[in-house]
């Protein structure tokens, strides 16, 4: 009875995320239904569970979502974005029209520009080409999806997404964990996802661009864009500060000390802990610097900049506030007696002798039920980390295998069509699920099957 109080609680929150309710409102609701069914006093659960964890998750990674967001704001609203996409896109030309999308997002989102941005900015460019092309329009989402959501966020070492980032918290390493193993998987969901969609292309020859569609973009080609060269520069400053910062720079281990006193909440026990942070913060920084000197013509007259400063802090506090609700929600599951015997169960997975498996299925199972990448690798790693990385010590294990595993895993099952990118990207393209998401399921259990690929790439190779 006590795991079906559990399991009832996670189906209701899936099912009222996928009707689009807010989680910020009900992931408590029913992480209090399933702790009031287990004997928890509801009130306790909530102020002294639910928000105490949800504050520590906010504590630890909310200056990387805000900066995130302004950067990508500043970048969407100069045009540098579009500038960059544009080139790629007439470059490569309507011959090439799949593979120009997948690229256009590749190079924006190992920028650091956020998904969502992405979206906005590779789009119009895309819905063009593909009419050119010729092209069915319902092949955009799951071109944007393979260049956005799998291998560039969370694959390809040093990539400044967030969740590439939140593993850094719980084992101590950095961005660049696992390099060889990332690249590995990386190149392999790009090799499959493009020959699954140029089968899909194949397989509708004749069908065409289609009509009667919704959301059609507008084109000026005549519209000044800032030169693609330059607009690269942000994007490149991020990467090559955030590697400066990461394996360059010495940062000192004392820092923390003058702090030890003043017996802060939350601190973190070590620098080590939260360089990938910092590393990031300065990173995000210099290129919203660099963004806004090269791009601020661009930016409309009427207070230009101040409105993309704002709507980008502003637009990360829902970002921020949905992933830090669902850690909560998995707190209190995780305080639940219920929970021991699935907790058990999942460190029971001992396949290969790692923890790997137990790892991977974990991540990709919370995030799948709640939608969220970030989310479910949260409250996964929150809840077990410290038993997995136990265990890999144990057996000589790196700390950075179980980053990458992570890492790619929670962009696995987490494209589920209750998915607030899958939705926002649908919306954007005017698209339906019945039209486009066969292909982005199809896309979302390859990326899934490679977070396995790769273990069992380890174990062979012991390549890390």
């Amino acid at each position: 009875m006590e795991v079906f109080g559990i399991i009832l609680s996670l189906f209701l929150l899936m099912f009222f995320a996928y009707r689009g309710f807010s989680v910020i409102l009900f992931a408590p609701v029913f992480a209090l239904l399933a702790a009031v069914s287990q004997g928890f006093s509801p009130m306790p659960s909530y102020t002294e569970l639910f928000m105490a964890k949800a504050v520590t998750y906010v504590k630890a990674f909310f200056p990387v979502f805000m900066l995130g967001a302004v950067f990508g704001k500043v970048m969407e609203d100069t045009g540098l974005a579009k500038s960059i996409s544009h080139k790629i896109l007439e470059s490569l030309g309507p011959n090439y029209a799949l593979l120009s999308v997948v690229l256009a997002c590749n190079v924006l989102t190992y920028g650091g520009v956020s998904l969502f941005v992405v979206v906005f900015a590779v789009y119009p460019f895309a819905a063009a080409l593909f009419k050119e092309a010729d092209i069915p329009k319902r092949l955009i989402p799951g071109s944007i999806a393979l260049g956005s959501f799998t291998y560039t966020m969370d694959c390809l070492p040093g990539t400044p997404q967030i969740q590439n980032i939140i593993p850094t918290n719980f084992y101590g390493t950095t961005v660049y964990a696992a390099p060889i193993l990332g690249t590995i998987g990386g190149l392999a969901i790009f090799i499959g996802g493009m020959a699954y969609l140029n089968w899909r292309l194949k397989s509708a020859k004749g069908e065409g661009y289609g009509t009667g569609h919704t959301q059609e973009p507008t084109l000026n080609k005549d519209m000044e864009l800032p030169n693609w060269i330059i607009s690269c520069i942000p994007l490149l400053s991020v990467l090559i500060f955030n590697y400066v910062f990461t394996k360059v720079f010495v940062w000192d281990p004392a820092m923390l000390e003058p702090f030890v006193s003043l017996k802060l909440p939350m601190m973190a026990p070590a620098v080590r802990n939260v360089i990938a942070i910092w590393a990031l913060i300065v990173s995000l920084t210099i290129g919203i610097g660099l963004a806004i000197a090269i791009g601020y013509k661009n930016l409309p007259k009427d207070r230009g900049l101040q409105k993309a400063l704002n709507a980008g802090a502003i637009g990360s506090l829902l970002a921020i506030m949905n992933t830090a609700s669902e850690v909560g929600y998995g707190n209190v599951i995780a305080a639940l007696p219920g929970f021991k015997g699935i907790a058990s169960a999942l460190l029971g997975i001992k396949i290969g002798g790692t923890p790997l498996v137990s790892e991977a299925v974990t991540v990709t199972t919370l995030a799948g039920i709640t939608g969220s990448a970030s989310g479910g690798m949260s409250i996964a790693l929150d809840l077990m980390a410290k038993d997995w990385l136990a265990w890999a010590n144990q057996i000589g294990l790196s700390p950075e295998v179980l980053h990458r595993v992570a890492s790619m895993a929670s962009g696995g099952m987490d494209t589920l069509p209750h998915n607030g990118a899958v939705i926002t990207l649908l919306a954007v393209c005017g698209l339906t699920h019945s039209q486009s998401y066969p292909d982005i399921f199809a896309l979302t259990v390859f990326k899934t099957a490679m977070a396995f690929v790769i273990i069992a790439v380890h174990a062979i190779t012991g390549l890390i």
